[in-house]
């Protein structure tokens, strides 16, 4: 009997367009190139959706934008912005969200130009790093961005008070604010935002996650305009912020609502702020509070007390001991992720009870523990669920028996650049002490700022 052979270039368009679907942004665009068919089947709007265009607008191009709304995108990253920016406003009129972060040569002026009418469909922008953006920008944010969700304004240290006065009048849905190393803003502006004060009417009381990393000028205070007046707030980062102390924790642990709370480098959170937030009603499920030298082995027995929920624990860098580990570990049966490196009282003791109580974790980073040695990470490598084991300083090499040999080196290169060492432990057997194929072996920047 004669079988004929289906090829592809006989599917069906919507056929081709699902499998178009699946490629990456690049082969996309190639696919285009083959045929009339398959150029058709390219432009179907569901091959590109939730595909950001990311565009250098250094020359005019009338086909660029009629393209892009073609093919249905909507979201658009300006990598270069050597024209004005009402060209891209006019010709995306349905746009949802516009990234600009990094385009330095973005004034006021410029943006006043693009923004003289409401524009519904933008839903994100993303100003970061645009540090000529002033309060008179955000004022016309306010006016013509109503149905604006997320507003990202890290490293927009021009902003004040002011601004954020006239964030908190006109954008009420707003569900995500960054306002990383916004160096002018103070308690007054987190009142605002907050609806705490008499000007600012409502304020912006639907937000969800809330970025405040690297405000020098926040005290207690705006953690206790925060508490009353942003109920809904799930993601704090309060990180580098180092005028808020132990009495702001009073103020947080009465957020049901809140999952995830960043404390990274607060000089003035110890132990008694810990046991704030554990004898609150939170329930996190990420706590950092990496680099705060006042945190040690007591806060460890709070979180096994009052935070035992959490997923993912940081404490890099903190004073803790074994102790502290055995007093935590028994408690924490959700732990995925644990950071404790550069935490150098730690020895094979802790990562022993570690391994015999923290059966659920999927990563652990031990960079810069400088008291481990083998046998201790090989308790730690027989964690049932753990792929990734962060170890910075240590040179981990392939013998001739296909064990791991782990010796720690420090390394000056290693060192000056911060990085870890990321092991997969999906290349090693049960007993994780001889290896299957090889060890996958690669670089994560740990500080992230």
């Amino acid at each position: 009997m004669f079988e004929m052979e289906t090829h592809i270039s006989c599917l069906f368009p919507e056929i081709l367009a699902i499998i178009f679907s699946y490629l990456d942004v690049k082969d996309k665009g190639r696919v285009a190139q083959v045929c009339a068919a398959w150029r058709d089947a390219s432009y179907h709007k569901s091959v590109w959706r939730g595909v950001e265009a990311k565009l250098h607008l250094r020359r005019a191009n009338p086909s660029l934008f009629p393209s892009l709304q073609t093919r249905g995108i909507k979201k658009v990253q300006i990598l270069s912005l050597r024209r004005s920016l009402s060209y891209v406003i006019q010709g995306m009129p349905h746009i949802e969200s516009l990234n600009l972060c990094g385009c330095f040569n973005l004034t006021d002026n410029g943006l006043g130009h693009a923004f003289v009418q409401d524009i519904p469909s933008l839903r994100v922008l993303n100003l970061s790093l645009c540090k000529q953006i002033t309060d008179s920008s955000l004022g016309r944010i306010a006016q013509y961005l109503k149905n604006l969700e997320v507003l990202e304004l890290g490293g927009c240290s021009n902003i004040t008070n002011t601004g954020l006065l006239l964030i908190a009048w006109g954008l009420h849905r707003l569900k995500s604010l960054n306002l990383r190393s916004c160096r002018h803003v103070s308690d007054v502006g987190i009142g605002h935002l907050s609806g705490m004060t008499r000007s600012a009417a409502e304020g912006c009381l639907s937000l969800e996650k809330l970025t405040l990393q690297d405000c020098q000028k926040l005290t207690d205070l705006s953690l206790k305009h925060v508490s009353k007046g942003l109920n809904k707030l799930k993601v704090l980062n309060l990180s580098f912020c180092g005028g808020i102390s132990d009495a702001g924790m009073i103020h947080l642990s009465h957020m049901t609502h809140l999952c995830s709370l960043n404390l990274r480098s607060c000089d003035n959170i110890s132990d008694t702020g810990i046991m704030h937030l554990a004898m609150g009603s939170l329930r996190l499920s990420g706590l950092d509070v990496s680099f705060c030298d006042k945190i040690g082995d007591q806060s460890l027995a709070y979180i096994a007390q009052g935070l035992y929920q959490l997923k993912s624990l940081s404490l890099c860098s903190c004073h803790i001991s074994d102790d502290g580990i055995n007093r935590m570990v028994r408690q924490m049966h959700e732990l995925k992720t644990l950071n404790i490196g550069q935490c150098v009282r730690i020895t094979d003791k802790g990562l022993e009870l570690i391994a015999d109580h923290l059966t659920q974790l999927t990563g652990i980073d031990l960079y810069g523990c400088t008291k481990i040695t083998k046998r201790g990470l090989e308790r730690i490598t027989q964690l049932p669920c753990l792929k990734v084991l962060n170890l910075g300083l240590w040179q981990m090499t392939e013998t001739t028996d296909d064990s791991v040999k782990c010796t720690y080196e420090p390394n000056a290169d290693y060192m000056d650049r911060r990085t870890a060492l990321s092991w997969e432990k999906r290349h090693l057997d049960k007993s994780c002490i001889h290896l299957v194929k090889k060890v996958m072996m690669g670089h994560r920047q740990l500080y992230s700022y």
